[in-house]
């Protein structure tokens, strides 16, 4: 961020997912650049109670909300409690999901359901329910969060990868059916590390800039669709080159 302007003062926010690790560097990002945040999380309440503090110690309004975001009945929950605190809502940042490992060939029903669920009806339900008070407003933003599984073929996590890629898509019929109100845009991150994990060798070899991205970074490129005029559709991958690879 430039300087100390607050680009997004006045508006508000929804990160889903809010509670840890890229969720939790999105809110607080937004937060910092003015906007008031709604913390959703699902079980992490310690967690997310405490992004809400940083968030208010930045001066800023923050709730958080527990809601299954895979579940119509909490995103109606949630989206009511985001109504009730705040009377609106500009940016939708849909970052809830899950990453497991699985072959193929023993890759349950059960598993499938459970990451499809996670990753791709959950932006559906909450971008529906968001865009239903975008509209009335006649502006907002929504931002996805894919993955770069969305875009590479990766064959022990073919379940994710199909999740992430019907993000990706899903990303793009948005942006035409719902322009020019709502902007709807996409950020596919790569492997992205935090404190205390071990590095992921592997990628970093493979990444021409030789390293794993940081959440901060995933939070830049979210900030930057959130104040984008003139971008939608669009998949910003963030993954020092590996696509390349």
């Amino acid at each position: 961020m430039v300087g100390k302007e607050k680009h997004l003062e006045g508006q508000v926010a929804l990160v889903t997912g809010a509670a840890k690790r890229i969720g939790r560097s999105v809110a607080l990002r937004l937060a910092a650049e003015g906007a008031d945040v709604t913390v959703n999380y699902q079980s992490s309440r310690a967690e997310a109670e405490a992004v809400v503090r940083e968030i208010q110690a930045l001066g800023r309004r923050a709730i958080a909300v527990q809601a299954n975001v895979a579940q119509r009945a909490d995103v109606q929950k949630l989206f009511g409690a985001v109504d009730a605190e705040f009377k609106r809502l500009d940016i939708l940042v849909n970052n809830a999901g899950m990453f497991f490992t699985a072959r193929f060939e023993e890759l349950t029903e059960e598993q499938w359901d459970k990451i499809m669920n996670a990753n791709l009806k959950s932006q559906f339900l909450c971008a529906q329910a968001a865009a239903a008070v975008m509209k009335r407003q006649g502006w907002g933003r929504i931002i996805n969060i894919s993955s770069l599984g969305g875009i590479l073929a990766w064959p022990a996590f073919t379940h994710y990868c199909v999740s992430k890629a019907g993000v990706i898509m899903l990303t793009k019929c948005l942006a035409r059916a719902l322009a020019p109100e709502i902007l709807v845009n996409s950020v596919a991150p790569g492997t992205t590390q935090f404190e205390g994990e071990a590095p992921d060798q592997e990628y970093i070899a493979r990444a021409p800039l030789r390293r794993t991205g940081t959440g901060e970074e995933i939070a830049d490129a979210v900030a930057y669709f959130a104040k984008a005029e003139f971008v939608t559709g669009q998949v910003l991958a963030v993954d020092g080159g590996r696509m390349l690879t």
